[in-house]
């Protein structure tokens, strides 16, 4: 078998736009599995709210959660990796991004922060089915209970976030990892919290070369771990950039797209 490790995007890539993946994916994933390959998840999404897709499709693996800062097998719970934001930096993004007026959502522990109800938050909760707390102060969590963030959230207009991406970027060059998800939303995570390098690590654990890997996603945070996948896919659907890089474009998420990457490169045997 040429590969061994299939990474796969969440939203927009195996989830169609109504949030369900499809029976025939669901199929393939398990053939792919009884093959000896193994299948994960790398998803920004937050652990608690990606592990109910693992477990619909019977993943026993590390699944690849907030960027790569929290990799967790779903069955065992065990924690293989995490990489959490220093206070220092969290404290002044916070506090940049509320002296500007955004919405500001931090993840302490698999839970989801925020300071006051917003439209954009409600409809978050509602795309990730996770419940949010709402505290009086953000920056005050994280010093009175010396909690690390997995990740730090904005969420705006996308020419708003991509205005903020290039404010911010030059600014934590090397300190953060920041990167767009989806058009609207901008997230900061720990330099090593990228999917590229929790894909490393997961296949180093496993004894699996890059050129065995194949990576499916659509967006800008995608990007790292299509670049070191020995074979790297992007959804039709996905973003003009992330296409470009490919070595392969499948059909779009609500095409059965990932199951037509798992039929010719590993089913079919092409």
């Amino acid at each position: 078998m040429k590969y061994k490790l299939v990474a796969i995007d969440l939203d927009d890539t195996l989830l169609a736009d109504d949030l369900t993946i499809s029976p025939q994916t669901i199929d393939a994933i398990q053939e792919t599995i009884k093959k000896g390959v193994v299948v994960t998840l790398a998803t920004g999404r937050m652990y608690q709210s990606a592990k109910k897709y693992a477990k619909e499709i019977n993943l026993d693996v590390p699944i690849i959660t907030y960027q790569g800062a929290y990799v967790k097998n779903v069955l065992s719970e065990e924690i293989l990796y995490q990489k959490l934001m220093p206070s220092d930096v969290s404290i002044e993004i916070i506090t940049t991004l509320k002296e500007m007026n955004k919405v500001v959502q931090i993840y302490l522990e698999d839970e989801l922060y925020v300071e006051k109800e917003h439209p954009y938050i409600q409809k978050y909760s509602k795309l990730s089915q996770v419940p949010y707390h709402i505290v009086d102060d953000l920056v005050e969590i994280i010093k009175q209970k010396e909690r690390l963030p997995m990740k730090i959230l904005t969420i705006d207009e996308p020419e708003k976030i991509k205005e903020m991406l290039e404010l911010f970027t030059p600014l934590y060059q090397n300190k953060v990892h920041i990167t767009i998800s989806k058009p609207q939303f901008l997230e900061f995570s720990h330099p090593e919290a990228t999917k590229g390098q929790a894909i490393q690590y997961i296949a180093n654990k496993m004894g699996i070369t890059l050129d065995e890997v194949i990576a499916i996603g659509d967006s800008y945070n995608d990007r790292d771990m299509l670049q070191i996948a020995g074979l790297g896919v992007a959804m039709e659907n996905g973003h003009p950039d992330i296409k470009e890089i490919a070595n392969y474009i499948t059909k779009t998420n609500n095409d059965h797209g990932v199951w037509e990457v798992l039929q010719k490169f590993i089913l079919k045997g092409e």
